[in-house]
C-alpha cells in the first residue's frame, strides 16, 4: 500500500469520494463516456490541455494514429525506469514512446509477498482503475495481488492498493514526477477510452545477459532465481517481438507463457 500523508479526516473524506468515483467511472460501458467522465475532473482536464497536443505529435512521429491506441507499460526496479509503449489496435508490435525516471523506490529486488513488506510487486498486471482525485496528483491502480501473488503470498494478506502515481514518495508503489504522470495518465485514458486494457509488466531489472549473470552466478543462485527465470520468458519475448506473450497462471502461481 502506498504511503498516505494526509490527515485522518482527509483520508475518510477521500475514501468516500473514491468509492463513489470508482463505481461511477467503471459503470460506464462506452469508451467515449469514460474519457468524458475523466475530463470532468480538473487535474485530468489540465493534463489534457497541457499534454495531449504534444503526445499526439509524438504518436504521429512514431507512425501511430492518435485514436484507438493500445498502451503497455514496462517498469524496471533496479534501473528506476518506466517505459511507455504504444501501438494501434490490431498491430503486431508496440513502439517505444518514452522512458521515464521512477523518482523513488522502496524495498529490495524481489516480488511483494505480504502486506507491509514495503516491496514493489513484480509480475504481469494491468491497470484496474483510474483515480483523478489521488492524494498523489493522479493515480492508476494495478491489479495486485493477481492470482500468482495470491498463491505465492506469505500468509493470508498479500497487501494491495499498488499505484502508479505522481509525487515523489512511496511505499510499494511506482511514483513519477507530476509532469510525466500526466502524460502517462492521458495516454492510458486514451487506451481505455478505445476499449483497450493497459498492460503493466514489472521486472526486478532489465533481464539482459549482463544483469542476469550479475544476479545468478554459477556459485550461488539468488533466492528469487526460479521466479525471475519465469519472468525472464516474458522479458525476452517482448525484447524480440515487441509484444507480450499470452499467459495463464497455474496452480503453483507460476506464469505459463505461450510463446509460439
Amino acid at each position: 500500500m502506498c504511503l498516505f500523508v494526509s490527515s485522518y479526516t482527509k483520508k475518510v473524506i477521500k475514501g468516500v469520494l473514491l468509492v463513489f468515483l470508482t463505481s461511477s467511472l467503471w459503470s460506464q460501458s462506452n469508451g467515449t463516456s469514460f474519457k468524458s467522465s475523466q475530463i470532468k475532473y480538473k487535474r485530468v482536464k489540465t493534463a489534457y490541455d497541457s499534454k495531449w497536443v504534444g503526445l499526439q505529435k509524438l504518436l504521429i512521429s512514431k507512425g501511430l494514429a492518435t485514436e484507438n491506441i493500445e498502451i503497455h507499460l514496462r517498469s524496471f526496479k533496479r534501473e528506476k525506469e518506466l517505459e511507455i509503449w504504444a501501438r494501434n489496435k490490431g498491430a503486431k508490435q508496440f513502439t517505444l514512446l518514452k522512458t521515464i525516471p521512477i523518482c523513488a523506490t522502496s524495498g529490495d529486488l524481489g516480488p511483494k509477498r505480504k502486506e507491509g513488506d514495503g516491496q514493489i510487486p513484480e509480475g504481469m498486471y494491468h491497470v484496474s482503475w483510474f483515480n483523478p482525485m489521488s492524494d498523489y496528483h493522479l493515480g492508476m491502480k494495478i491489479n495486485y495481488p493477481n492470482l500468482s501473488d495470491k498463491k505465492k503470498a506469505k500468509g493470508s494478506r498479500p497487501g494491495g492498493d499498488i499505484m502508479i502515481h505522481g509525487y515523489c514518495v512511496t511505499i510499494g508503489c511506482i511514483p513519477l514526477q507530476n509532469e510525466p504522470i500526466e502524460e502517462v495518465y492521458v495516454l492510458c485514458v486514451e487506451a481505455k477510452n478505445a476499449g483497450n486494457d493497459v498492460g503493466v509488466s514489472i521486472f526486478p531489472f532489465r533481464m539482459n545477459e549482463k544483469n542476469w549473470e550479475h544476479f545468478q552466478t554459477a556459485e550461488k543462485k539468488h533466492e528469487h532465481y526460479e521466479f525471475w527465470t519465469n519472468l525472464k520468458i516474458a522479458y525476452l519475448y517482448f525484447e524480440n517481438y515487441k509484444t507480450m506473450p499470452n499467459f495463464k497462471i497455474n496452480k503453483s502461481g507460476d506464469y505459463e507463457f505461450h510463446t509460439n
